[in-house]
């Protein structure tokens, strides 16, 4: 029985969609990348913003098709617009066989064998502990040399834009013991890079604890030999203290490197947004990573047009980012969420405006980064090589600067044979706006 399923959205669904994809596999089912082949087809959506709405609906109608031209005899719907339209998803697309809810994804083959012998299938957990992953065997997709590694569930910061708390439930930290078990087993199989996610990493342990016991987690991390590097996404800057910057810099396998969402800088855009810093705290909270940790590497997030943002606080924006030279950054244009109180705010942008704003950003981004990018020739830094460059003698590997998938690449020219996970270092020779060039060492 072939089985293709299709994981959209962050890199947390991610890991829900290599659990899903290992329990099917030990069940019997084949996995295949092919469509028309497929018996059964999975979805695992989002519905983040607006944008990520649409590919779910639009890769469900999509595969819907195939009951009438392929062999498809299941479609099953799971993750967050499962979760949050699981009514209307079966209602308006009557080809769906099942959804399953953000919680409940330890279910799958049992929706598997349901649907395929003709029941509707419907699964939904209360949004509190976590799926039975006990027995559970992830199948990790990311070429093996990398994985991620969710550290926690849920949000409890219910920003008035963000839709995650009602979809993805409370705060939860998993287990630290959990967390070590399954670090030790993707680095038997050959991870070498262990990506740290979250809705927020840097309240992980608060609820388990007592305390925020991120720095405690990177300590027994770090004494895992297999590992290279561990890398820490989606650090909220006002939960970063000197305990976490502490371990980073003690722990020589925690590369320097944050991913810190700062979404805006303006103080009344901000308070709107509910968020926690002020435009000078962010500002502090830089000055003290960059005097903390020299090399260290900042990426950023932005919203652009958030209701009620000024021409004036824009340009504020880009001004402080003329300032903060962040090395990584990606800029959104406002998505009004449904059920969100920014939704209901006066003073929505129009979308022409929303686009400019975010093209402006980028725009300056692609400056600040080209001049950070000059000024890293010369240097040499370890690499992984993610594969080769069709038909030259040429790789893409990637720095401690750079996540994979939203950062960017070294490209090396070489007439050595490299292959995906190799580590090797590199001199940087050139510099493109996100990319650079370099040589084996």
């Amino acid at each position: 029985m072939n089985l293709l399923f299709i994981s959209l959205g962050c890199d947390k669904n991610l890991v829900d969609s290599e659990y899903m994809i290992g329990m099917l596999q030990a069940a019997g089912y084949t996995i295949t990348d092919d469509e028309y082949e497929a018996d059964v087809i999975i979805v695992n959506s989002c519905c983040f913003i607006g944008d990520a709405k649409e590919e779910s609906i639009q890769t469900i109608l999509s595969m819907a098709q195939l009951k009438q031209t392929g062999k498809l005899k299941s479609l099953i719907v799971t993750g967050c617009l499962a979760q949050r339209y699981q009514d209307e998803v079966l209602a308006e697309i009557p080809e769906v066989d099942a959804v399953i809810g953000t919680n409940a994804y330890d279910n799958i083959v049992e929706a598997v064998t349901q649907t395929l012998e003709g029941n509707v299938y419907k699964n939904y957990r209360a949004l509190e502990g976590f799926p039975n992953l006990k027995d559970g065997k992830r199948l990790v997709t990311t070429g093996g040399h990398y994985a991620y590694l969710k550290i926690a569930e849920g949000c409890n910061k219910h920003c008035s834009y963000c839709i995650i708390p009602s979809i993805r439930g409370a705060y939860r930290s998993i287990p630290m013991e959990q967390l070590l078990t399954q670090a030790r087993e993707l680095a038997a199989q050959g991870v070498r890079e262990l990506i740290l996610v979250a809705q927020e990493t840097t309240l992980y342990g608060i609820d388990l604890y007592g305390e925020k016991s991120l720095y405690r987690l990177l300590d027994e991390l770090n004494k895992i030999e297999e590992l290279y590097w561990i890398r820490i996404m989606y650090c909220y800057p006002e939960e970063i203290d000197e305990t976490l910057v502490s371990a980073i810099k003690r722990n020589e396998k925690v590369v320097h490197y944050l991913d810190m969402p700062i979404q805006h800088v303006n103080d009344d855009v901000l308070k709107r947004m509910g968020r926690r810093t002020t435009g000078a705290e962010l500002a502090d909270k830089i000055e003290y990573l960059r005097q903390e940790i020299p090399d260290i590497c900042l990426r950023t997030t932005l919203i652009c047009g958030f209701p009620g943002e000024t021409e004036q606080a824009h340009e504020e924006l880009l001004e402080f980012l003329n300032w903060a030279e962040f090395d990584r950054l990606g800029a959104f244009a406002y998505s009004p969420e449904e059920d969100t109180p920014a939704a209901e705010f006066a003073n929505q942008i129009d979308e022409e405006t929303k686009l400019t704003w975010r093209d402006e950003v980028m725009e300056l981004q692609q400056e600040i980064s080209y001049d950070l990018n000059e000024s890293m020739k010369g240097r040499e830094l370890w690499a992984f090589v993610e594969g080769k460059v069709a038909n030259e003698n040429a790789y893409i590997a990637r720095t401690y600067k750079d996540a994979p998938g939203v950062d960017g690449y070294i490209f090396i020219h070489t007439d050595e044979t490299l292959v995906s996970g190799d580590f090797v270092k590199i001199r940087v020779t050139g510099a493109y706006e996100y990319d650079l060039i370099g040589e084996i060492v």
